[in-house]
């Protein structure tokens, strides 16, 4: 799809389809009024029709006969003084969908200006990238039915640039969506690795990636407890990107990347979702997006992303519910549940990415069910002892539409972790999970500003839901971009 930016006025634009965004109330006025009178009141007889009202989602459609533009579409953004560049988005994914629908090669989208017109013109793209994008990778016959071959966004001539860079961040959120959608066969802690050493070699970034030998000289015994049962080896991967000249901050994100899994001893049972296992590495997906991302928009940030990549399966080796594994810090963990895994992975990521000596971490995991139970599928939770970080995030999250709650660090659940034979267990209460995992994951850091989202309702959809569709969102990748630039 090719889309670019013009001058052009609605009232010159031909071609299949011109989508107009209209506020709440759908009031004609200025160009829409003028086009409405040359197309013989086609517009006001459209919204009278079928009660269009603005509202935020609407959409509306109708064939013009005899007349240059072969069809009007219409789109609501609800309440003027709520105008936000989420709001953009969203009707941007509804234009393309129905446009899409209404087999319009041509497009043009007429849209008011938010913020500025270069941040107008990356939402907007953002929106219509995001939406069209079909996984068909295991499709033997791919539906190309309705592909919408140019867009023209009217009114926004010169930001070309900003064009640029929606696709840029966009390619970092398919990435990350295809990682999460392939199954376990396909993805593996191998081809992870293989991932992450095509994004360096294509982008220019460091890359080190330790091997099981690597991480037991440095300790890891928590990650590599976890990985001991599968027989595929497990990779810990290091990606850095460095600006050139001195950086003005060292930031790194560390996102849990498991492949796959069991539950380990404490297998998963029917009805668990063990199907849908393959979405474990949700945050590690995002973290190497973000990296394919961020290398091509070169911020004067030096950012290293790192994973702590493997299965957690079941055979002779695996770890069982009572062993104790020592973290790369010397704490001492006794396992009571083989299925809280993930922190265990980050644990050790975490001591690691600490001698880096960043100036903040961040820490993405589909980490508890307990977090989808307190929030839903549409919102990850925030946990932070730094208040400046928690903001910081919170900020991104409202530019990016990628939504965040900020939950309490209550110190208080670690009590319900506390173990008689080592420093702590790796499962806590039942109520309040969340919490004490991230809890858990706070003994793995000491000094450095750190947060931790648990991402694992908003990785995944079960249908379509506004730019994302069915299946794997990339859910991170464009919060984490933002947190980055800003």
């Amino acid at each position: 799809m090719n889309v670019t930016v013009t001058g052009t006025s609605l009232l010159d634009w031909s071609g299949d389809g011109l989508a107009i965004a209209l506020f709440e109330g759908a009031e004609l006025s200025g160009d829409v009024a003028a086009l409405d009178q040359k197309l013989s009141g086609a517009i006001a007889e459209l919204i009278a029709e079928v009660e269009f009202k603005g509202k935020s989602g609407n959409t509306a459609s109708t064939r013009i006969a005899g007349s240059s533009i072969r069809k009007i579409l219409l789109v609501g953004l609800g309440n003027p003084d709520d105008l936000k560049l989420e709001k953009l988005r969203q009707a941007a994914a509804s234009v393309a969908k129905l446009a899409k629908r209404e087999r319009c090669k041509t497009l043009a989208l007429s849209f008011p200006t938010v913020e500025d017109a270069a941040a107008t013109t990356q939402a907007i793209v953002e929106g219509l990238e995001l939406a069209l994008y079909k996984d068909v990778r295991f499709k033997s016959e791919p539906d190309q039915n309705g592909k919408i071959e140019s867009v023209e966004l009217l009114g926004l001539a010169g930001q070309e640039a900003a064009i640029q860079t929606a696709r840029q961040i966009c390619s970092g959120v398919f990435l990350a969506r295809e990682l999460v959608a392939a199954p376990a066969n396909y993805v593996t802690p191998i081809t992870m690795a293989e991932t992450a050493l095509a994004i360096a070699n294509e982008h220019g970034l460091e890359i080190q990636i330790l091997e099981k030998e690597d991480c037991e000289k440095l300790g890891m015994g928590a990650f590599l407890g976890v990985a001991q049962a599968s027989d595929l080896p497990p990779k810990f991967i290091h990606l850095t990107y460095k600006p050139q000249g001195t950086p003005r901050r060292k930031l790194a994100i560390i996102g849990k990347g498991l492949t796959f899994d069991s539950g380990g001893l404490n297998i998963k049972g029917a009805g668990s979702g063990i199907e849908m296992m393959k979405t474990d590495m949700g945050g590690a997906g995002a973290t190497l997006g973000a990296a394919k991302a961020i290398a091509q928009l070169k911020p004067d940030v030096e950012v290293h992303f790192i994973t702590a990549v493997t299965e957690n399966m079941i055979s002779g080796r695996a770890i069982h519910p009572g062993d104790i594994l020592t973290a790369s810090n010397g704490k001492t963990i006794e396992i009571n549940n083989t299925d809280a895994e993930g922190r265990l992975t980050l644990a050790d990521a975490l001591v690691y990415t600490e001698k880096l000596e960043v100036d903040a971490i961040v820490d993405l995991a589909t980490l508890t069910g307990a977090c989808v139970i307190a929030l839903g599928d549409n919102i990850a939770g925030l946990w932070s002892p730094n208040d400046e970080l928690a903001d910081q995030l919170l900020k991104a999250s409202g530019e990016s539409g990628e939504k965040l709650w900020r939950m309490p660090m209550e110190e208080k659940y670690f009590e319900s972790m506390k173990s008689g034979i080592a420093d702590m267990k790796n499962t806590g209460a039942r109520a309040g999970g969340a919490i004490s995992a991230a809890i858990f994951l706070k003994q793995f850091v000491k000094d450095t500003p750190w947060a931790h989202l648990d991402v694992a309702g908003p990785v995944w959809a079960d249908k379509e839901n506004g730019y994302n569709g069915a299946g794997a969102t990339g859910y991170g990748v464009r919060l984490l971009v933002d947190w980055v630039m800003s």
